[in-house]
């Protein structure tokens, strides 16, 4: 029987879980999804992720021995409590031994951004690129800015489980105050609600980033001002991780992700502020799409 490979990943209003093998070839026998419905309380939230595991076990055959699980939030190394969520009603809860508890089997959790990158480096876009990479960061600049830093094939948690949290490092004393209740973090800058309320803020015009993209092709000069914005924080962003853990390519998801400006004119910006006088790193679109959270919790 081929090995199987089973995933979880676990977004606010839903939760998916995925079946796949790798061997002969990379396959997903299944993929379903249930509603997290987290507003019911932490307890019927693990009785989802039960639900759609049984659903798993109908459809493919067999019960897993070991399950990977993505959450948006991170488990504390100290307390095992999970902490830094989105999520609310599973913040301060041990959940990692309630899952494993409830669905009688292993289970190995991380934050949803370092599912997504090992999954766009294991089997995503990395491998077309660059054949065993030493260091990958993947990225999501979406709603929030997440990361993840992959090194030779395995996430790297930290010691205290926030590895990779690029998003909340302080980057310029003008920004907004966070959620995480830090200022002028990364994720004020350079997300997409940050960008669109910079536009409100310029024209008194509530608008989607995509259609400010749309005005910035057309040379509106509210939009320019929007988009300049982005591109000069996030080369100053993107800049110090590239000192630190220089990676060979990077790979950004998530909606802001999708604006083509970042490869045309990211990677010069982040030179200007880099310790080299050349700028090596690739930036490329993911290739997994919304299946890299779900798949990077497989390879766990």
């Amino acid at each position: 029987m081929e090995k199987t490979y089973w995933g979880i990943d676990m977004g606010g209003t839903k939760i998916e879980g995925v079946v796949l093998v790798r061997e002969p070839e990379f396959k997903i026998l299944e993929r379903i999804r249930v509603p997290t419905e987290q507003s019911m309380g932490y307890d019927h939230v693990i009785g989802q992720f039960k639900k759609l595991v049984d659903i798993l076990v109908e459809k493919i055959g067999h019960r897993p021995k070991h399950i990977g699980v993505g959450t948006p939030g991170i488990i504390d190394t100290d307390t095992k409590l999970i902490k830094n969520s989105n999520t609310q009603c599973i913040i301060g809860k041990p959940m990692n031994i309630d899952l494993e508890k409830a669905l009688n089997c292993k289970v190995t959790m991380a934050n949803d951004a370092n599912c997504f990158a090992i999954a766009e480096a294991l089997l995503g876009v990395v491998p077309d690129i660059v054949k065993n990479p030493e260091v990958v960061f993947g990225v999501i600049m979406g709603t929030g800015v997440g990361s993840g830093v992959v090194v030779n094939g395995r996430v790297i948690q930290g010691k205290h489980g926030i590895g990779g949290e690029w998003g909340h490092n302080r980057l310029d004393e003008t920004g907004d105050i966070c959620y995480c209740g830090q200022t002028a973090c990364v994720e004020t800058f350079i997300s997409g609600p940050s960008l669109e309320r910079f536009y409100m803020k310029l024209t008194g015009v509530k608008m989607s980033l995509k259609d400010i993209y749309d005005l910035y092709l057309k040379d509106d000069p509210n939009a320019i001002l929007v988009i300049d914005r982005l591109i000069h924080y996030f080369g100053k962003a993107v800049a110090t991780v590239v000192n630190i853990i220089d990676p060979e390519i990077i790979v950004i998801g998530g909606g802001v992700g999708n604006l083509d400006v970042i490869y045309e004119r990211g990677p010069a910006e982040v030179l200007k502020h880099l310790f080299n006088n050349e700028l090596k790193t690739k930036f490329v679109k993911p290739k997994l799409g919304d299946s890299a959270g779900v798949i990077g919790a497989a390879l766990l």
